[in-house]
């Protein structure tokens, strides 16, 4: 398993993993897969700033993760947003760790708080998220709609000097 930054020729598969999220779960609230064209001018944006990070693992892409910028308002630029996708069928093999342990370890110094939404129920993020120091801070109830059906967000936090 390789760990490395984001590149143009990943792009494709980065997309490949989000359409499955996006049209088959709740836990991002796209409702229409974004283009690889679309996907490559986010990939570019976010790194403007932030890591966006692939695991590549035999070969093939099977996974990635992410830092973004929280909130638009200056006095928010020492906060970051972060997210992983793991291809489906690929989870509990350790790339999502993997993947936090790298983007963790590249936005250290950089940035003071973390935090992370999380659409709910999805105990195993909350999991992989409170394994990495992360705490609930927050519970939204009804925030999102999908499928035709309501879902709560939880948001859970880091601060970078704590363990």
């Amino acid at each position: 398993m390789v760990i490395r930054s984001c590149t143009t020729q990943d792009v494709a598969a980065v997309c490949e993993i989000y359409k499955h999220y996006v049209e088959n779960t709740t836990v991002t609230f796209e409702e229409v897969t974004p283009s690889v064209s679309d996907m490559g001018n986010r990939v570019s944006s976010y790194m403007q700033d932030h890591p966006w990070l692939v695991c590549e693992d035999n070969g093939k892409i099977v996974g990635y993760a992410y830092a973004t910028r929280w909130q638009s308002r200056c006095a928010y630029r020492n906060t970051v947003e972060v997210s992983v996708y793991v291809k489906h069928g690929s989870s509990g093999r350790g790339y999502g760790s993997a993947l936090y342990t790298e983007l963790f370890n590249a936005i250290s110094g950089s940035c003071h708080a973390v935090v992370a939404g999380i659409a709910l129920p999805n105990p195993a993020s909350v999991q992989l998220h409170e394994r990495f120091g992360f705490r609930q801070v927050a519970h939204f109830k009804e925030v999102g709609r999908k499928f035709g059906r309501w879902i709560d967000v939880g948001y859970w936090q880091k601060l970078m000097g704590e363990a």
